[in-house]
């Protein structure tokens, strides 16, 4: 009894330590991301241009947004980008790495670095690049035409067509590389008996990679999944960047659309409300994701 209640007394004063060390960052937090949030949720409900007295509209933002066939739109063009970024991304990221399985490339350290280097630079350098290269007679068209694909050649972040998906593929060489490193370093986390093991019973490269490379590395593969969802949900920079939305508004998203309701149009009741269901969608998301994982 005695041994029980000093133990329940030693748990209560480590929480309070851990609380007291906690307390700094949870204000931090609170400050800096809770309630600027909060404020946007008030917002959502308002009708305000930041420089007239605010009106309660209640659900009007959410229904106008609802109800517009360009901010649907927006949001469509954000899931076809979670194709690109997440679904394209981590199909090519999983073969080359059953393709590394478990042997020891020479070199490793090197080639992650140039690999990761894409990611580690800014959406606006990139962004900037990939318009020199993709322009009309940027080196993309050059290269087509001189291999005799001159019919392919085209303005391709202009055209209503190719505009999304360029940035889509953009996006995807951007987060390849972080894809990559995060993923071999789960593959060599993975012990290489278990690789033997699956030889000896007669596994091919298929079913090695399927019971031994996949199982080893899912939290990896997790942790990738949700970034690159998050990262495609809250594109602005490479949009921003490269098409403005264009051409018409065949690249809008709504990180994009909640800059302009904001700072063109003037609605900030919108533009906020557009913000929090942004922000609910990549928690749902991220909680669809993250459920089967854990339940494994």
């Amino acid at each position: 009894m005695t041994l029980t209640l000093a133990a329940r007394r030693q748990r209560r004063r480590s929480a309070a330590v851990g609380l007291a060390y906690l307390a700094p960052a949870l204000l931090f937090y609170c400050l800096l991301l809770l309630v600027p949030f909060l404020r946007s949720v008030y917002l959502s409900f308002t009708s305000w241009d930041g420089i007239s007295p605010k009106q309660w509209v209640g659900l009007d933002n959410y229904r106008s947004i609802v109800e517009s066939e360009q901010y649907r739109a927006a949001f469509l063009h954000a899931f076809v980008l979670i194709g690109f970024y997440a679904v394209l991304t981590m199909a090519v990221a999983l073969l080359l790495v059953g393709i590394i399985g478990s042997s020891r490339v020479r070199g490793l350290v090197v080639l992650r670095t140039a690999l990761f280097l894409p990611y580690v630079l800014t959406p606006v350098v990139t962004g900037v690049a990939w318009r020199w290269l993709l322009a009309p007679d940027g080196p993309v068209n050059a290269l087509l035409r001189a291999v005799g694909l001159g019919g392919l050649a085209r303005a391709w972040l202009a055209d209503f067509t190719w505009a999304l998906p360029s940035v889509g593929l953009i996006g995807t060489w951007m987060l390849l590389g972080f894809a990559l490193v995060l993923l071999i370093a789960g593959v060599q986390r993975i012990p290489t008996e278990l690789y033997e093991s699956a030889r000896i019973d007669g596994a091919g490269a298929v079913r090695e990679f399927l019971a031994v490379t996949l199982p080893g590395i899912r939290n990896e593969v997790t942790v990738v999944t949700v970034l690159s969802v998050t990262a495609a949900l809250r594109n602005f920079d490479l949009i921003y960047v490269t098409t403005q939305g264009g051409p018409g508004s065949a690249t809008e998203v709504p990180s994009f659309l909640v800059y302009q309701q904001a700072f063109f149009v003037g609605n900030l009741g919108v533009a906020a409300a557009m913000g929090v269901l942004l922000t609910v969608l990549i928690l749902v998301l991220s909680i669809v994701i993250l459920r089967p994982w854990r339940k494994g």
